[in-house]
C-alpha cells in the first residue's frame, strides 16, 4: 500500500439508478491505486451484481473498527447501510452520516456520490446535495458547483432553483465568493490562475425595465474584482459566449443558473466532465449524470464520468 494513500469513499446513491452498473464498468476498465470504499445496502449491492452478471468479491467493513492501511480494491470494500423501501430519504441521509463520520476519522479521505432523485429523497429540505452537504459541513453558503472538464469547466452561480427565483439570489458577494472559490481551486490544484467569463442573466445581457440585473450587480462586481487582480471579464450573452472561438478564451465560465451553463457544457463534453464542490473542509466529487431510471438494469450506459471522478481523486 502507498504510504499516502488516500481513501475513497463512495456513497452509492438512489437504489434504482444506473450509478452501481457504472461502478461495475469503472472496476473493469481501469484499476485505482487509492483504496475505494462503498456505503451501500449489501442487499442491493447483490441483487444488482446478479442482475448485471458481475462477479466481484466483496470486503465487509466494520465501520468501528476499520483500519484504512490495511484496504486494496481486489475486492469491493462494502460499509452495509439497513434499507426499507419505504424509507428510501433515510437511507440516503444514513449513508452520508456514514461518509461523513469516516471523513472525521480520517481527513485525507474524500467523497464521491451517486445520483439521487432530489424531488423524492430531499423532500424539499434542500436544493442539492451540494446545498445538504454545505448544511451539515457548516459551509454557511460558500460553497460552489463546479463542473469540471481540462478545458473548459462551468459554474453556475444559483443551482437548482426555479427560474421565476433566480434573480432574487443574484447579488455581488455571491460572485465574490463564486469568483474565489474557484480562482482558489485553480491555483491550489494547478497553479494557475483560471481566466473567468462571466455571463448576463437577462438575453443579450439586456432587459426591458428600469435598470437590468447587469448593470445594477453584474458588471459593477466583475470592475470590482478585476481590480483586486482577478482574470474576470464579461457579462457576456449566454447565447454567444460558447461559440468555439470564444470560449477558448476562458478556463471557467460562470452563469446565473444552472440550465444556462450545464446544457451546453454536456452538448460539448458528454459525460468527461465530473462535478465538485468547493468550499467544503473535503474534495466532493460526483459523475455528472442522474439517477436514469430509464436505462436501470439495461447495462447499456456509459461509465466515462464516474472513471474520471474517481481518476481525479485517485492521485
Amino acid at each position: 500500500m502507498l504510504k499516502n494513500f488516500k481513501p475513497i469513499v463512495i456513497v452509492a446513491g438512489d437504489p434504482k439508478s444506473v450509478f452501481l452498473e457504472l461502478y461495475f464498468k469503472s472496476l473493469k476498465k481501469k484499476k485505482f491505486k487509492n483504496p475505494l470504499i462503498l456505503i451501500i445496502n449489501e442487499r442491493i449491492l447483490l441483487e444488482q451484481m446478479k442482475d448485471l452478471k458481475y462477479d466481484f468479491k466483496l470486503n465487509k467493513l466494520d465501520l468501528n473498527r476499520l483500519n484504512f492501511k490495511n484496504l486494496n480494491n481486489k475486492k469491493i470494500n462494502v460499509i452495509n447501510v439497513p434499507f426499507h423501501k419505504k424509507f428510501i430519504s433515510e437511507y440516503i441521509y444514513e449513508s452520508f452520516e456514514i461518509a461523513l463520520a469516516l471523513i472525521k476519522k480520517n481527513n485525507k479521505i474524500n467523497l464521491i456520490n451517486g445520483p439521487i432523485n432530489k424531488k423524492k429523497i430531499l423532500k424539499r429540505r434542500y436544493l442539492g446535495i451540494t446545498e445538504y452537504l454545505d448544511f451539515k459541513t457548516k459551509s454557511k453558503g460558500n460553497t460552489v458547483m463546479l463542473i469540471y472538464n481540462k478545458n473548459l469547466a462551468v459554474s453556475p452561480l444559483t443551482t437548482h432553483l426555479p427560474l421565476k427565483k433566480v434573480h432574487k439570489y443574484i447579488n455581488k458577494q455571491k460572485i465574490i465568493n463564486h469568483v474565489k472559490q474557484i480562482s482558489s481551486f485553480y491555483k491550489k490544484k494547478f497553479n494557475v490562475v483560471p481566466k473567468i467569463g462571466i455571463t448576463g442573466l437577462n438575453p443579450h445581457c439586456e432587459s426591458n425595465f428600469y435598470k437590468s440585473e447587469e448593470e445594477r450587480i453584474i458588471a459593477p462586481t466583475i470592475e470590482y474584482l478585476s481590480k483586486k487582480k482577478f482574470k474576470v471579464s464579461g457579462p457576456y450573452a449566454a447565447d454567444t459566449i460558447f461559440l468555439k472561438d470564444k470560449m477558448k478564451k476562458f478556463d471557467v465560465i460562470l452563469g446565473m443558473y444552472h440550465d444556462q451553463v450545464l446544457t451546453p457544457i454536456k452538448s460539448i463534453f458528454g459525460f468527461n466532465a465530473i462535478n465538485i464542490t468547493l468550499g467544503l473542509p473535503f474534495i466532493r466529487v460526483s459523475p455528472d449524470h442522474g439517477p436514469n431510471l430509464e436505462m436501470f438494469l439495461k447495462n447499456k450506459s456509459n461509465p466515462e464520468s464516474l472513471i474520471q471522478a474517481i481518476k481525479f481523486l485517485d492521485k
